[in-house]
């Protein structure tokens, strides 16, 4: 297969570039090339994507399928414009903030969407939604029926992962000692592993496989994410004949602390600087990490099991360096002073308690 990844010097399209190549298509990387290098054995096509001209290169080959990974509508619409007589198939990787509502559990494709966003160009993550929208529509009335796919992917995490959400907490067991974590044992958690996601895309352009899907991996309870963490990093299962955790599905060295508390002391939810990674507090966001991928499963999505991912990300993480700034979670500086706090607070309670 002729294959055409616009990108693939960056996470997702370099890993999906990698695994093409691992089935011996012929890849080319079509990119600026400020993101890092295309990886070695593809062909590499300098674009400008902004540019009305940027893919006239492009455009002059036959592609057998194309792989799109942009969030910029005016982007995709100058894609769809230039290669639709150039492309056999069009992949367009887009994203489960879609949705009209985050709030339903296992909500599948023809779920509700939100307003397409009808500018070419997304100022901020505010309307990455809505642009994305727009960028579907673009693919699919470019593309007729049988000639496109909507990959709508969900939290993706692995090695390289620099967002820090799938690292924080495989890293922060294997350092050890009393480990801070929002007391929201059920709280659901969906996490695709990049490599996963980007084998699979590259079945879905092989196999022209037209449609819409979601691309997560499987839900756990927060209480159940931390188990695989701590697991991939070498914590110890305690002994079952142990009545103190027999009950409780954390791992036993997790201090869990009340959501509103943690709120009050200015820790953020789900990612970013003085965060708790995977969190979410209020419920009307809970469904976007419980969606169905039976439809992409169906159509040939693997996963491997959590713990290796967080085992894998973990590794990533140790070679890189854990001590270095890092995109999500508490430094250990802040989680000891939270845990102070916590303790202090505790000790106010009636009776200690």
């Amino acid at each position: 297969m002729k294959l055409l990844i616009l990108g693939g010097t960056a996470w997702l399209g370099h890993h999906t570039a990698v695994a093409a190549l691992a089935e011996g298509h012929d890849v080319t990387c079509a990119a600026r090339g400020s993101s890092g290098e295309p990886p070695a054995g593809t062909n590499f096509l300098r674009v400008d994507r902004d540019a009305d001209d940027g893919l006239a290169a492009a455009a002059q080959e036959h592609w057998d399928a194309v792989i799109d990974v942009s969030r910029q509508p005016g982007q995709v619409r100058r894609s769809v414009r230039d290669l639709r007589a150039a492309a056999g198939f069009y992949v367009f990787v887009s994203t489960g903030n879609v949705y009209a509502s985050q709030r339903e559990f296992g909500q599948d494709e023809d779920a509700p969407l939100l307003a397409p966003l009808a500018a070419d160009v997304m100022e901020s993550m505010e309307s990455y939604g809505p642009a994305k929208v727009a960028c579907e529509q673009a693919v699919t009335d470019g593309f007729g029926d049988g000639s496109h796919a909507i990959v709508r992917a969900g939290l993706i995490g692995g090695p390289g992962d620099t967002s820090g959400r799938s690292g924080y907490w495989p890293v922060r067991f294997a350092q050890g000692g009393s480990v801070l974590v929002p007391d929201v044992p059920n709280q659901p958690t969906q996490l695709i592993d990049v490599r996963d996601l980007a084998q699979w895309l590259v079945l879905v352009a092989e196999q022209r496989t037209a449609g819409v899907f979601n691309a997560v991996g499987e839900t756990l309870p927060f209480s159940g994410h931390l188990a695989e963490a701590a697991s991939a990093a070498g914590v110890r299962e305690p002994d079952a004949r142990d009545s103190r955790v027999a009950d409780s599905a954390l791992p036993p060295i997790t201090v869990p602390a009340p959501p509103q508390w943690l709120s009050e002391q200015g820790v953020n939810e789900w990612s970013g600087p003085r965060s708790l990674p995977l969190w979410l507090e209020d419920p009307d966001w809970h469904g976007m990490n419980a969606r169905s991928n039976a439809r992409a499963h169906s159509a040939g999505l693997r996963l491997r099991p959590l713990r290796q991912t967080l085992k894998d990300t973990l590794a990533w993480e140790e070679a890189a360096g854990v001590g270095r700034p890092r995109g999500a979670g508490l430094t250990l500086a802040e989680e000891h002073d939270l845990l102070v706090r916590l303790a202090d607070a505790d000790s106010l309670l009636p009776d200690g308690t």
